[in-house]
């Protein structure tokens, strides 16, 4: 007997031998068959979806839950354009913690207001407390005198804005988030993906690196497991400043390495050790990115997060170690820099089916694209960027750059595989709405960007099933609804391939199953 059969549906499998089905038959958390297969099987639940669309569950490949969670809860001066609004929010904070407190505020964006604030400004409401705004894209910060008095003095800061590895000392300061914290955060942010359709996502680096919250924090995330409530999978990918070195036999190759030995592909269905983070540059909205010509009316063409020699190594050694490698790399240079190393590590130690993957992409020139598609390196892309942030990307790029941004048609063109992902909570995670975009290229003003780079619906549902279950090494178990896969989907109110590009990202998520269950089931 089936546990669940979901019928008169527009099923879209994303499985080439039987793209279309009505019938959908669930036992045990898995799928059994299709149409005829289960039509005439007894079932304990029948499901009439009245011609709703469902298709495989989205899934994220790169996001940041415990942020997300946690920004989710912290005060936001986000609405503001002006300093003194944005003093006046931060002032509010400061009133409620205790003196000497660490006070953080989210929704910083330098471009609201024209020019970075400053530790001075700062200073003016601060009380004693240690102030700490997170910049919008996460490679930033602003912070006031009471911090920047604890740092050491070689660390770089200009009137207390404060950029990547900066940040990662002010970061550093702080005693790390409890697991009980986190474990909040990230069920906080894994529910608000369920309700976008979301089942399966890759968190983007924990335990280092910038957006690290704890040398434990993996404890957050088993926390949630053994307790039943971690809402969807999540891949974990450790940040590359967690490897040291160790003293692993010769014969093995292993120059840094987390203890045990642990590696990409540790863990079950449900929570596991994806790729190895490594940043190697920082973001455009920041404007850190590192270019091969400067940002459009600036001097400046970005920032390494390290010494590049350093960067490659980390990402050589990773790849002897065994991982799958997530490279950060939104400008060009820095995607030189990616490629340069994967393509060393590669020679030192052939592994193709390796699928490491370039997180971002967001400025590739187009004799870049052939090395891609080369070295069999993944581009997860995050389309809702040019969505919400095109038109400033554009002017910063200029007009002969701005085409090559978070592309779409060149990567498939050239035989790359394409992923779609969000960056949670850089901007907007909605997995249609990135899909609308990837389609129409025009950001929320209406601007055409890169319009040669648009792609069909078909190749953007792709992206965000089957592509998204390859890069994460879950295709034999995710990415399209076939037999003796997961029963991991979302219902749609309307067919994406049928609406108006327009309307896609306002389609209704119905309902959203995880191991054959609806979040309400899985409660």
């Amino acid at each position: 007997m089936l546990c669940t059969r979901l019928t008169n549906a527009r099923v879209l499998t994303m499985d080439p031998d039987h793209p279309v089905a009505h019938d959908l038959g669930i036992w045990r958390g898995r799928i059994v068959g299709l149409d005829a297969a289960v039509t005439s099987l007894p079932a304990r639940e029948v499901v009439d979806l009245q011609g709703a669309t469902v298709l495989p569950g989205f899934i994220d490949s790169h996001v940041h839950l415990a942020w997300a969670g946690l920004k989710a809860t912290t005060p936001s001066i986000a609405p503001c354009e002006r300093v003194e609004d944005v003093l006046a929010v931060v002032a509010e904070a400061v009133s409620r913690k205790a003196p000497g407190a660490w006070v953080d505020i989210a929704g910083y964006d330098q471009r609201a207001l024209g020019r970075h604030l400053t530790a001075t400004e700062l200073d003016r409401v601060g009380q004693g407390r240690k102030i700490f705004l997170m910049h919008d894209s996460g490679h930033a910060c602003v912070v006031n005198s009471a911090v920047l008095d604890l740092l050491p003095a070689e660390v770089p800061h200009e009137d207390g804005f404060l950029a990547e590895s900066a940040m990662t000392a002010v970061r550093r300061l702080r005693l790390p988030y409890s697991q009980e914290e986190l474990a909040d955060a990230i069920e906080r942010a894994g529910r608000a993906c369920l309700a976008e359709g979301i089942t399966a996502a890759a968190e983007a680096g924990i335990g280092g690196g910038l957006l690290g919250h704890s040398p434990v924090e993996l404890g957050a995330y088993q926390l949630l497991r053994d307790q039943g409530r971690l809402p969807l999978r999540v891949q974990l990918m450790a940040a590359g400043d967690t490897l040291r070195p160790l003293a692993a036999h010769r014969d093995d190759g292993i120059p840094r390495a987390l203890d045990l030995g642990l590696r990409t592909g540790f863990g079950d269905d449900w929570l596991s050790l994806g790729a190895l983070k490594i940043y190697t540059d920082g973001g455009m909205m920041a404007r850190t990115a590192a270019l091969t010509a400067p940002y459009e009316g600036m001097s400046t063409t970005g920032q390494f997060q390290d010494d590049p020699e350093r960067i490659a190594e980390l990402i050589v050694d990773g790849h002897l170690a065994g991982w799958q490698l997530a490279v950060h790399a939104i400008g060009d240079r820095a995607a030189d820099l990616a490629l340069d190393a994967l393509e060393r590590a590669q020679g030192r130690r052939p592994r193709p089916d390796a699928r490491h993957r370039v997180e971002h992409a967001g400025l590739i020139r187009p004799d870049q694209l052939p090395r891609f598609a080369r070295l069999g390196v993944s581009a997860v892309v995050q389309p809702n960027f040019l969505r919400y942030f095109g038109d400033d990307y554009a002017n910063v790029m200029g007009e002969v750059r701005a085409p090559w941004m978070y592309r779409g048609r060149g990567f498939l063109d050239h035989g790359v595989t394409l992923v779609g992902s969000s960056d949670r909570p850089v901007t907007d995670g909605s997995p249609l709405r990135a899909i609308q975009f990837m389609v129409e290229r025009a950001s929320t003003s209406g601007r055409l960007i890169g319009p040669d780079e648009g792609i069909t619906v078909d190749e953007a549902l792709h992206a965000y099933t089957a592509a998204g279950a390859y890069a994460c090494h879950w295709d034999d178990s995710a990415g399209s609804l076939a037999p003796g896969k997961r029963a991991d989907l979302v219902v749609l109110g309307d067919d994406p391939r049928r609406v108006d590009t327009s309307r896609i990202g306002d389609i209704e998520v119905v309902a959203t199953y995880v191991d054959g269950r609806t979040e309400k089931e899985n409660r």
